[in-house]
C-alpha cells in the first residue's frame, strides 16, 4: 500500500470509528505492576479495549496474537481453553485477575482506573460493531494475520494513541510480526494538543499540561509526535510511520 492510500484509509479507519482514542485523562496514575493485553490490532472488541486504555491514558504491555500466529495458539494452550480463548485477553496482576472480552476488560477498567462506559462509547451497540467493522475492513484486514518473523530479547517500546492514523500502521506491522511492545499512550489532554504535530489548533507555542507524559516528551523531543519507536534490543529510536515499518520488515521480518 502507498504512503497516500495507506494515510488515507488510516484517516477513514479513524473517522468510522467517531476518532475514538483520541482523548486522554488529564490525570492519571500508572499501577505498579505492567497491565497485559493479549491483542489482535483489527479486531473490534480488542479495538474498543484500547479506545479505552488511551482515554484513560494507561500503559500497557501488547503482545500480538494475529490470526495463524505463535502467541496465539500459545495463549489457547496456557489457557486449557483451545479455541475457546480468543483476544481481547487482559491480565492485571495489581488485582491477581485475568479476563477474556471488551465487556469484561472495560467493566474491569471502570472499577479499578477510572470512568470508562462499559459501552466504550456513545455509540449504539449495533453502531458501534458496524464501525468497527468499516475500520477494519478500510484496512483491508491489516495486522490481522500473522507473518514469519525473528522476536526480539525485550519487548519494543512505542508511543501512540488509538486514533492516531499514522501510528496505525505501526501497530498493523508489530501485530504482523507479533512482535511484544509496551504501548505509551500519550493522547490528547487539551485543545491545543488537538491537530497535527506541526500544525496544533493554537496560535501561542506549544505547551503539554505540566507534570504529564507528553511534556516529558516534550521536554526530550521538543514537540509531541507519535508514533515514535524505541527498540532496546537495537539502540534505535524514531519518528514516521514509513520508517518505523520499513525499520520493523528489515530487523524482523524473515
Amino acid at each position: 500500500m502507498n504512503q497516500f492510500l495507506n494515510v488515507t484509509t488510516s484517516l477513514l479507519a479513524s473517522t468510522y470509528r467517531c476518532w475514538q482514542g483520541t482523548v486522554a485523562d488529564k490525570t492519571t496514575e500508572q499501577p505498579e505492576q505492567t497491565l497485559m493485553l493479549f491483542d489482535q490490532e483489527n479486531d473490534a472488541e480488542c479495538r474498543q479495549v484500547r479506545e479505552a486504555l488511551t482515554k484513560l491514558n494507561l500503559d500497557i504491555l501488547i503482545v500480538p496474537c494475529p490470526k495463524g500466529g505463535k502467541n496465539l495458539e500459545a495463549l489457547k494452550a496456557k489457557s486449557g481453553k483451545g479455541d475457546g480463548i480468543q483476544p481481547p485477553v487482559f491480565v492485571d496482576n495489581n488485582q491477581s485477575k485475568a479476563m477474556q472480552g471488551a465487556k469484561a476488560i472495560l467493566k474491569h477498567l471502570n472499577q479499578h482506573y477510572g470512568q470508562v462506559s462499559s459501552a466504550t462509547s456513545l455509540l449504539s451497540k449495533a453502531t458501534n460493531e458496524i464501525s468497527s467493522t468499516l475500520a477494519a475492513t478500510v484496512r483491508l484486514n491489516a495486522g490481522s494475520h500473522a507473518l514469519p518473523s525473528n522476536q526480539p530479547e525485550l519487548p519494543l517500546i512505542l508511543y501512540s494513541f488509538e486514533s492516531s492514523p499514522y501510528a496505525r500502521p505501526v501497530r498493523e506491522k508489530l501485530c504482523e510480526l507479533e512482535l511484544p511492545y509496551i504501548l505509551i499512550n500519550l493522547g490528547k489532554q487539551q485543545v491545543s494538543d488537538m491537530g497535527p504535530a506541526t500544525m496544533r489548533w493554537s496560535l501561542k507555542p506549544y505547551q503539554p499540561l505540566p507534570n504529564t507524559k507528553r511534556e516529558a516528551f516534550f521536554k526530550q523531543h521538543g514537540n509531541v509526535q507519535v508514533p515514535f519507536l524505541m527498540d532496546p534490543n537495537t539502540h534505535q529510536s524514531m519518528f514516521e510511520s514509513t520508517d518505523i515499518v520499513d525499520y520493523l520488515e528489515q530487523t524482523y521480518q524473515q
